[in-house]
């Protein structure tokens, strides 16, 4: 017979927490129902909505297409745990500057994918608009956001707060 369910050990945003899944739990579900932390949202359940966007050893996925299994050992961060005690991130204090949110159901998706995308042109890798060597401009954000889906249109205000934190 076939094993059901594994044991798994994932790093959330610093703590490590063993968990007993069925071998077929999103990385998305875990987070949400085993570990209480419901920032991530399930959209679409599909990937393509980005609203369950996470850090996964600092680069972002869609959470919801990850096996918990598959990314055993491995460092998650959720909106959650992106700033220590009170403070907030800059990109979460940005988003609220600029009011980049509306209902605010894609917002902890956008604001992980905000940060990774300025990690991703710190690193210089290149976008399908640029050869890496672009500087972040409105439409490079734009480009490289496009994977997020904000339903209530708030996408000017969501490139305003991604492009000042870029500026510093």
């Amino acid at each position: 017979m076939p094993q059901l369910s594994s044991t798994v050990r994932l790093v959330v945003n610093g703590t490590a927490y063993d968990l007993e899944v069925d071998n077929r739990t999103t990385l998305l579900d875990a987070l949400r129902e085993r570990l209480n932390l419901t920032g991530a949202k399930k959209g679409c359940d599909h990937g393509q909505c980005g609203a369950c966007t996470v850090l996964l050893d600092g680069r972002r996925v869609d959470s919801c297409l990850l096996f918990a299994v598959a990314v055993d050992g491995r460092s998650v961060t959720t909106v959650e745990g992106l700033a220590p005690g009170d403070e907030l991130h800059p990109m979460q204090a940005a988003f609220l500057a600029h009011d980049a949110f509306q209902c605010g159901y894609c917002t902890p998706g956008q604001i992980c994918s905000a940060i990774g995308v300025l990690d991703e042109a710190a690193a210089g890798w290149p976008s399908a608009v640029s050869d890496g060597t672009a500087v972040l401009d409105e439409d490079e954000i734009r480009e490289r956001m496009s994977g997020n889906l904000c339903r209530c249109g708030a996408y000017p205000q969501i490139v305003a707060a991604v492009a000042e934190v870029w500026r510093g």
